[in-house]
């Protein structure tokens, strides 16, 4: 039989993950200094959301851990604690750990006693919460004998009647219930006087309400604070009195419920006042026998509940309230289906266009107005379904306060990480790849990149060392960066490793540039012996790989004394792309638009050779290398003379031009990205490849990878001399 709270737990702890995310937001502003008082609200309302979903579901250990790191926070909340920079340090750690709960009942793991105890006492040390070891409230006479300054006992009376909307966004009235019996002694009695005979119930219905004598210390506002999620959905009724009430006296609140007082606890036997848990289990919602009233109806009729609202969205069990904008679920198979269909869409459009073309029928003005609509319509499309799947690289970033922290500890570093341009959107198909690479990265970063504190001061830096993640959109693709201002790399001490691994030749004549790129070399490190976080050769190599498989290209500058920035150039999406579709020797190819900076017909007094096999082209001033792109993939053809074909000048990742012959150029296309390394094998110079609208097979160039297979970065080395001369004679 299905489990019916199934779909509710999964619901549950997705919703983990996204108060999670706000906790840890919140508590990283809080260590800026940046925080305002809602930034504090919103982090203890994403602790107690925890804490109230996980008792649905009997999660004693991320109850118990939620509700004394709830506790320190809200002495925050109310000013009796301040968010100093250790405190906050403390409440990182902390969450790092209610994280780790929360994942360990996702899998069904237990949980880690020994670090809940020890966490435990942080939290206390920092004066943050108190020992969980003790009642959650104290005896009468200990309460009334208490310190000078302490707030003493009060007796609370509270009538709960929940409307039927609570039910309906998946609230549970007995988790409120287990609530305010963590504030104090508590006495909880059922009302069922509204609840109609078996015929007349509606399953979706409201008929049960709860009174409750609480005897507690909190105040008001604490105690509210329970239903904070649920007051509009329900009647809530609060009074007290300090002098306390005669047994048998009736009290009436502003609302006109009535409570009669039954005395302290040793006073209520009469009235049968031992607690039954039965009493606080949420009503049933369906055919129930009615369950006896522990007391008189003296409260007037009450007006019956409104109807049930339909929820706009499933919300979490600890009671949620709704969101500003209204989101679904959705199984991202769904999505992956809606993207094929929509490649395959894109397409049919460019195969239907081609065929009315190659008939003639395209002359036809209201045909071909037809065929722009329908292009036009199939790339709005395209972009809406693209934006479904597009998602801020916010939920990447957000794991790396945590790593970055756990390796500071590790090697003794202190460590600033600073995120910029999270919200930079891209497909979520990349982001779900680009987790792993920039773990290496950042992890490099601190413990290579970065000096020890006293090494930084001898240097006359500041002892904690910052590490800088950052997103931005260049040239349609994703950019990510990873910066530190640590010592830069030890170039001497590359090479030195490189020739004793046996990596490169001793004699080799290397560039700044291609020193750098030897830390990318498999079973290459610099580390002096193995730990836990380097000195086993794995690690940027296979960020090379991940990257590259992905399509992008990573690249590193590095200022000795100064630090090191690596740079990751992804596409924003693995599923289409705007492309200029041209040809060459016979056959068709796909240049990403985004790398194109124009096209134009070379002459012949425009060009001026460099060698037996290579040219350069001026071009507004500058000499740029020309690379025969048919001999650049290995068409087994000779090189055409550059007069005679059409120039495409393209820019690369690092910002550098080369100019890239072709025959002829057929326009501009949008076309469906089909990875060629997973159905046939990766080809040098090649990213990927589509099918065109007459049905055929397209390559699409790997720009930068294609200069590089031409050697066309050694030509541009070569050439510095020969386009200094030419600068000089234009001069």
């Amino acid at each position: 039989m299905e489990d019916p709270m199934a779909a509710i737990r999964v619901t549950f702890f997705q919703e983990c993950d996204e108060q999670l995310a706000e906790l840890e937001n919140g508590l990283l502003a809080m260590q800026d200094g940046t925080a305002e008082a809602e930034t504090v609200n919103a982090v203890f309302r994403a602790v107690h959301s925890m804490k109230g979903g996980a008792g649905i579901f009997a999660l004693d250990a991320l109850v118990r851990f939620a509700h004394v790191f709830e506790t320190a926070l809200d002495k925050v909340r109310s000013g009796m604690l301040a968010a100093s920079p250790p405190v906050v340090a403390v409440f990182l750690r902390a969450a790092d750990l209610l994280a780790d709960l929360v994942r360990a009942a996702r899998d069904g793991l237990p949980a880690d006693e020994t670090r809940i105890a020890e966490m435990t006492q942080e939290l206390s040390r920092a004066g943050g919460a108190g020992d969980t070891n003790e009642p959650a409230h104290a005896p009468r006479g200990e309460a009334e004998a208490s310190e000078p300054g302490k707030p003493l006992l009060q007796i609370w009376h509270i009538r709960f009647t929940p409307h039927a909307e609570l039910y309906a966004k998946a609230n549970e009235a007995a988790v409120l219930l287990r609530e305010l019996r963590q504030l104090g002694q508590a006495r909880v009695t059922l009302d069922s006087s509204r609840l109609p005979d078996l015929p007349d119930i509606d399953p979706e219905g409201a008929y049960l309400s709860w009174e409750i004598e609480l005897e507690s210390a909190r105040t008001e506002k604490e105690i509210r604070d329970i239903f904070e999620f649920v007051e509009e959905d329900c009647e809530l009724e609060i009074i007290t009195s300090s002098q306390g009430f005669a047994p048998g006296e009736v009290i009436t609140g502003d609302n006109g419920f009535k409570f009669e007082f039954f005395g302290p606890p040793e006073e209520a036997a009469d009235h049968g006042g031992e607690e039954r848990e039965a009493e606080t289990e949420p009503e049933q919602h369906g055919p129930a026998a009615r369950p006896p009233s522990a007391i008189p109806d003296v409260s007037p009729p009450l007006p019956p509940p409104p109807p049930a609202a339909p929820a706009p969205s499933p919300l979490s069990a600890a009671g949620k309230s709704e969101r500003a904008g209204v989101t679904i679920r959705v199984e991202l198979d769904r999505v992956d289906r809606m993207v094929d269909l929509m490649g395959e869409l894109v397409i049919n459009e460019a195969m239907l266009t081609q065929n009315i073309v190659e008939s003639g029928l395209a002359h036809s003005s209201k045909l071909a107005m037809t065929l722009e609509s329908l292009e036009t319509l199939t790339r709005e499309i395209q972009d809406s379904v693209m934006a479904i799947r597009a998602q801020p690289v916010r939920s990447v970033f957000q794991r790396m306060p945590r790593l970055v922290r756990e390796v500071a500890a590790m090697t003794g570093k202190q460590v600033r990480l600073v995120t910029e341009g999270e919200a930079t959107e891209v497909d979520k198909t990349v982001i779900e790849r680009i987790s792993d690479p920039l773990t290496h990265m950042i992890r490099n970063a601190i413990d290579h990149g970065l000096e020890s504190p006293e090494a930084r001061l001898a240097a006359g830096k500041p002892p904690e060392g910052t590490v800088r993640l950052t997103a931005l959109h260049r040239s349609g693709r994703i950019v990510l960066e990873v910066e530190d201002d640590g010592a830069g790399i030890d170039r001497a001490r590359v090479r030195q490793k490189a020739v004793e691994k046996g990596l490169i030749d001793p004699a080799a004549q290397l560039s700044d540039e291609e020193t750098d790129n030897l830390i990318f070399l498999p079973g290459f490190s610099t580390a002096a012996a193995v730990s836990d976080i380097s000195g086993r050769g794995v690690g940027m190599d296979v960020v090379r790989q991940s990257v590259q498989a992905l399509g992008g290209r990573i690249s590193i500058a590095s200022r000795p004394g100064r630090g090191s920035t690596f740079t990751l150039s992804l596409p924003l999406t693995l599923a289409v792309m705007d492309g200029m579709v041209v040809s060459t020797h016979g056959h068709t190819l796909i240049i990403p638009l985004s790398a194109i900076v124009e096209t134009l017909k070379p002459r012949a007094e425009d060009v001026f050779p460099l060698d037996a096999e290579s040219n350069l082209l001026a071009s507004r001033g500058c000499y740029v290398p020309m690379v025969d792109t048919a001999s650049c993939l290995g068409y087994g053809v000779s090189p055409a003379a550059p007069e005679d074909c059409v120039a495409l000048l393209v820019e690369g990742e690092g910002g550098g031009r080369t100019v890239l012959l072709v025959d002829a150029i057929h326009g501009q296309r949008q076309v469906v990205i089909k990875s060629l390394e997973a159905n046939y094998r990766a080809v040098p110079g090649i990213a990927a490849a589509t099918v065109m609208g007459d049905g055929q097979v397209a390559l699409i160039v790997d720009v930068d990878a294609a200069i590089r297979v031409a050697g066309a970065a050694s030509a541009s080395r070569t050439a510095a001399p020969k386009i200094m001369e030419l600068q000089e004679r234009a001069a």
